[in-house]
């Protein structure tokens, strides 16, 4: 009998050793949305950049460049983009595209507001909240849209800035509509507006998680404030940061992959509702993910590791179809399967004839 149960153990153990494609963190795949800049013209390139992406240097009008994104970002176990934006022309029909793109291609976009301007100084909130309801009115509703719990996604960036009254006055008239992310960057500030927002999505991209011992029982501590509040919680990752070009002065290396690994883990251990990818495409910070001169696909390869999801990018890609599939194809999964019944089959004729043997003695004595 002992016999039998180590071969029955054996071949469950065998059948473990390929998991199925779904979230490494306890099973759970939560929904992963990439920030995402439209800011970006061909002469932006010339501007505080020390990497270049492999589709060139584009611009945010072309729509190439996004089917291209976009197949990228699913590729890589992405599944949609939160979009940087206030209304004005160019904003407006970018964002359009945007959707209108995602829309024929099963992936998801949300928008964080940018409510403070060039010098970090807040908006007048008049205008931030007239943004607020035509976000709602023209774009929230569109299929393509992501939703948590029925409504449509939306962050609104620098709440820090603004006073609570403010933060309800441009809040209040969309709440019952759509979700108000605040962007507050500690626990105090989330139950500061724990009845003015939905939630929080906290913005950390210049985190280093080799100094820094916090990192990790940070996000809790904001996951467990904001949950308590009922609100919603977008834990932040990123790949890498340096803004020492745009006037910062940290610097956090890739390490191969391991920087984006170690934060990807600490977000998910937070217990989020959503997980805030830091970022597709911010050059500037060099926090992006999207493939590139000098990082090549190293971060899309490492996340769709984390993903479960088969294949390996490739910048050269038709937009129409970006990712480069496994060569083996569903072949590992079937052999898992066709491996671990033929030694269950195995396990269970074994401990038949064991039963068998032992009867037979029985019977004699």
């Amino acid at each position: 009998m002992r016999r039998a149960g180590l071969l029955v153990a054996l071949a469950l153990a065998l059948a473990g050793l390929f998991p199925a494609s779904a979230s490494p963190a306890e099973g759970r795949r939560v929904p992963l949305l990439a920030y995402y800049y439209q800011w970006f013209e061909p002469s932006s390139w010339q501007r505080a950049k020390t990497d270049y992406p492999r589709l060139g240097r584009y611009s945010s009008d072309d729509a190439s460049v996004i089917r291209t994104h976009v197949d990228w970002a699913r590729s890589a176990g992405v599944d949609g983009f939160v979009v940087s934006w206030k209304s004005s022309a160019v904003n407006d029909r970018r964002l359009r595209l945007l959707l209108d793109i995602a829309r024929t291609r099963d992936f998801k976009v949300a928008v964080i507001y940018q409510g403070l301007d060039f010098h970090r100084r807040p908006l007048a909130t008049g205008r931030v909240a007239a943004d607020f309801r035509l976000l709602y009115a023209r774009y929230a509703r569109d299929p393509a849209f992501f939703r948590l719990g029925g409504r449509p996604l939306t962050v609104f960036s620098g709440t820090w800035e603004y006073s609570t009254a403010d933060i309800g006055r441009i809040t209040g008239p969309v709440r019952r509509r759509m979700l108000v992310l605040g962007t507050e960057k500690n626990p105090a500030g989330i139950r500061r507006l724990a009845h003015v927002t939905d939630g929080d999505a906290y913005y950390w991209s210049s985190v280093n998680p080799g100094t820094n011992d916090r990192h990790e029982s940070k996000l809790r501590e904001m996951a467990d404030t904001a949950h308590r509040a009922h609100g919603y919680w977008m834990a932040p990752f990123a790949p890498g940061f340096d803004a020492r070009l745009v006037g910062g002065t940290k610097s956090v290396p890739r390490d191969g992959g391991r920087t984006l690994r170690t934060e990807y883990a600490a977000a998910m251990a937070s217990g989020p509702d959503v997980l805030g990818l830091i970022s597709w495409n911010e050059f500037s910070e060099n926090s992006h993910v999207e493939p590139s001169v000098r990082h090549g696909t190293q971060a899309l390869d490492v996340l769709r590791r984390l993903r479960g999801v088969p294949g390996s990018a490739s910048p050269s890609a038709p937009s129409s179809g970006a990712a480069r599939h496994d060569p083996l194809g569903y072949w590992p999964g079937l052999l898992r399967i066709t491996g671990s019944a033929v030694l269950l089959v195995g396990a269970v004729t074994a401990l038949a004839k064991l039963r068998g043997i032992r009867m037979r003695k029985e019977g004699r004595t």
